[in-house]
């Protein structure tokens, strides 16, 4: 159990040169989750993913080391996104048009493994968030946000409507849902600065997101 947490937990990063297959892979009972993704190059070739060209031909180019696509989230998102393994080549074809020819690329993705069957809950601040699972089964929490999110949360609206729209997120809530709830067949915590600190400017309303799964 506990090495299934500490995978489902782990931020993953895998990378391919231009020419070479990426692959992603989750364990049993889990999907992959991209967190983000890089195509281009941003060091030189001496560092990552040496030139492939022979040295003398390699001299005469220029090599680009401010080079991306935008469009490498997307890409990966389509191949790989809620599947438990994807692998394919990598090579400048599959972003689009090439941004920097001549240049070899490579491609960095950040990933998690999330687990196929996953619950939500939320608590406005200063109520009780209460966490359980069935006879034989314990928690596995797979992420905690306290403080405000962009969109607000449709069950904690906010009154204070004077307020900018800032995002403010508690740095420790993943951790202190964790080391609270971890391998328990239930746990309780109350959503307040108490507990999380406050991570806003004063007067702005919270709340606490778990996503978590038994």
């Amino acid at each position: 159990f506990s090495g299934y947490i500490s995978q489902v937990l782990k931020n993953y990063t895998d990378h391919a040169c231009d020419g070479e297959y990426v692959s992603l892979r989750c364990p049993h009972r889990t999907t992959i989750s991209i967190q983000s993704s890089f195509y281009g190059r941003i060091v030189p070739s001496h560092q990552m993913c040496p030139s492939r060209y022979p040295h003398s031909y390699a001299t005469l180019i220029k090599e680009d080391v401010a080079c991306s696509v935008g469009t490498s989230l997307q890409k990966m998102l389509d191949e790989c996104q809620d599947r438990r393994s994807c692998q394919f080549l990598v090579n400048s074809r599959l972003f689009g048009t090439d941004p920097c020819p001549g240049t070899g690329k490579y491609l960095i993705v950040w990933y998690k493994c999330r687990p196929n069957e996953y619950k939500s809950k939320v608590a406005c601040e200063d109520d009780k968030l209460r966490l359980s699972c069935k006879k034989s089964m314990v928690i596995a929490i797979y992420s905690a946000i306290f403080g405000r999110t962009q969109g607000g949360s449709l069950e904690c609206p906010y009154q204070n409507l004077g307020m900018p729209m800032i995002e403010c997120q508690s740095a420790t809530a993943l951790q202190l849902m964790t080391k609270r709830c971890h391998g328990k067949r239930s746990c309780s915590i109350y959503a307040s600065t108490y507990e999380f600190g406050d991570p806003c400017y004063p007067g702005i309303q919270k709340h606490l997101n778990v996503i978590y799964t038994c």
